[in-house]
C-alpha cells in the first residue's frame, strides 16, 4: 500500500464500485470506508494539535536564540548589558547581566542547564532547524490527510449511491 514519507497510508479510490462491491456488502464497505475516515480524522486532529505547538515553540525558540547572539555579541564588552526579561506574558522585569561565557536554558520537564554560549547556540539552531522541519511535515501532513479524507469521503458517497440504485434496481424487477 502506498503511503506519503512520514507513513501515513493512502486511501484507496474505488474506480469501479460494481467491481469493487463483488467481494462485500454495502453496509460492510461502508462501514470499512466509514472507519478509515475516521482514523484520518483522528491523525488530521493529531497534526493539527502539533502544528499549534510548534507553531507556538518556534518563536520562543528565535527570541532565546536572538538573546544568546546578543550576549554572544555583548561577550567581548566588558559592560554589563541592562535588558528587561520576560517574567509572564504580560510582565517583564529590568536586568542587568554582567559579562559572562555561560548562559542557562530550560530543556523542559523542569530541567535546565548551563552552557556556553556558542554551545547554547547551537543547540537553539539546531533545536530552532528540527522544529522547522517538524512544522513543514506536519503541514504537509495536514494536506495529505484532507485529501485522503475527501477520497473516502467520495467513497463512502459512491458505495451508499450504488446501494441506492441496486435496491431501486431490485424493487423495479421484483415489481
Amino acid at each position: 500500500m502506498e503511503s506519503n514519507p512520514r507513513g501515513i497510508p493512502k486511501a484507496p479510490f474505488v474506480e469501479d464500485v460494481d467491481e469493487y462491491m463483488k467481494g462485500d456488502t454495502p453496509d460492510a464497505a461502508l462501514r470499512k470506508f466509514s472507519e478509515t475516515a475516521s482514523k484520518y480524522k483522528f491523525m488530521e486532529n493529531s497534526k493539527l494539535q502539533q502544528r499549534a505547538a510548534l507553531e507556538h515553540k518556534i518563536p520562543e525558540i528565535e527570541k532565546t536564540l536572538a538573546i544568546v547572539e546578543h550576549l554572544c555579541d555583548s561577550q567581548d564588552s566588558s559592560e554589563p548589558v541592562k535588558t528587561l526579561f520576560e517574567v509572564n506574558d504580560t510582565l517583564y522585569a529590568h536586568a542587568t547581566i554582567p559579562p559572562t561565557d555561560t548562559v542557562n536554558l530550560w530543556l523542559g520537564a523542569n530541567v535546565m542547564l548551563e552552557y556556553k554560549l556558542d554551545e547554547a547556540e547551537k543547540l537553539l539552531s539546531g533545536k530552532l532547524s528540527s522544529a522547522k522541519t517538524s512544522l513543514k511535515d506536519a503541514i504537509d501532513d495536514l494536506e495529505f490527510l484532507r485529501d485522503q479524507i475527501t477520497t473516502m469521503e467520495v467513497n463512502i458517497a459512491r458505495v451508499y449511491n450504488w446501494d441506492v440504485k441496486q435496491r431501486r434496481l431490485a424493487r423495479e424487477a421484483s415489481a
